[in-house]
């Protein structure tokens, strides 16, 4: 069973546990001749959406890669995960309204032995279908099924918290319904930001994780040939597809079939690994002793004992046109790039006055 087939199957089981517990309300509700128990048995009902938002969205993922979409639709699933979100902040705001109305005019509880019996049930179930739910949109690394369990998971705390109100107020004659009915709300609200969080990143296009890209610098540079791994750039067109770039280092002796070579077995292996679909390219590192080799030594020595210069990469001598291009990272702390690189141009510069100087600002966009 592949990814999509588990979302889809727990999103099922989220579908049936609501229907059946709609189901059990009811009947309790019609026995009992309660209105409020087989509304409540309705309401269980519309629970059941987030699990039909997450089963439509897996599947809308799943549409093969058209002209349009090159890259395929896997980025559905981030909005199905927003629309849920949006759900849980609004059930949130809606509990929150209701506590600030029950605080200033608080009322009294009146519950029977029936519909005690259906609010325990009700916790129970939710809060055992909340965590199963949510547990395994963590595996699968769904923040649609994430937000799903926990919609069901805040819907058992708030019951449970109405349950506890009504037990202090029968008890102590103490109302709590609308404080504790606030402060859950005020979690849930949080909550529902936080579910936003993930899915809004990846659509903007959030850093990956840094141990990816280590683990993708490792393997690359246990690679015969490579002697220097730059630039990593990927991005997330779903959970199951990442197309990314990044350049290497090779020795100046290497000929175009050996380079060849080297970087279509990066492109192999990048897949096979992590399913990435990378484009490789290549920075020539300067051998032997010539002209191209000590000047490559003298500009990167002396842009690498810069404290505001992470990284210095991308060396390259045009010999005829006597023009020396480089790429430098700056530190975060710089904010004016043009004149960090105005400065670096005019410090190379004097270094070597024969040579033009392009000092490029270039950018960390992985770690």
């Amino acid at each position: 069973m592949n990814r999509s087939q588990r979302i889809i199957r727990t999103s099922i089981i989220g579908i049936v546990a609501n229907v059946l517990l709609a189901a059990f309300k009811a009947v309790v509700g019609i026995l009992a001749s309660s209105v409020a128990i087989v509304m409540d048995a309705v309401n269980n009902l519309s629970d059941a959406l987030s699990s039909v938002i997450t089963i439509i969205g897996t599947k809308l993922s799943q549409r093969p890669a058209d002209r349009k979409h090159p890259f395929g639709f896997g980025r559905v699933e981030y909005f199905s995960a927003i629309i849920i979100a949006v759900i849980v902040l609004s059930a949130g705001v809606t509990s929150l309204i209701e506590s600030v109305k029950k605080i200033f005019e608080p009322t009294e509880p009146e519950y029977t032995s029936v519909t005690l019996v259906v609010i325990v049930v009700a916790i129970v179930v939710k809060l055992v279908l909340g965590q199963f739910v949510k547990r395994q949109g963590e595996q699968l690394k769904s923040d649609a099924l994430i937000a799903s369990g926990s919609d069901a998971f805040f819907d058992a705390v708030i019951t449970l918290a109405t349950l506890i109100s009504a037990g202090i107020m029968l008890l102590w004659q103490i109302s709590l319904d609308g404080i504790l009915g606030a402060l859950i709300s005020a979690v849930i609200i949080k909550a529902g930001f936080e579910m936003l969080t993930s899915p809004v990143n990846e659509l903007l296009g959030a850093r990956v994780s840094t141990d990816l890209v280590r683990e993708i610098k490792q393997e690359v540079m246990a690679l015969e040939g490579v002697h220097g791994v730059y630039d990593i750039i990927l991005h997330n067109y779903g959970p199951d597809v990442m197309i990314g770039s990044l350049h290497i280092n090779v020795y100046d002796t290497m000929n175009a079939y050996e380079i060849h070579g080297l970087t279509r077995r990066i492109s192999e292996l990048m897949f096979i690994r992590h399913g990435i679909i990378m484009t490789v390219g290549i920075y020539a590192v300067a051998t032997g002793e010539n002209r191209r080799a000590d000047l490559q030594s003298k500009v990167m020595q002396t842009l690498a004992k810069h404290k505001e210069i992470v990284q210095v990469h991308g060396f390259f001598y045009f010999e005829k046109e006597h023009r020396i291009s480089v790429d430098v990272v700056p530190d975060i702390s710089v904010h004016d790039e043009a004149a960090l690189s105005s400065q670096l141009t005019t410090e190379i510069k004097a270094l070597v006055p024969e040579e033009e100087v392009s000092v490029l600002i270039d950018h960390n966009y992985s770690e």
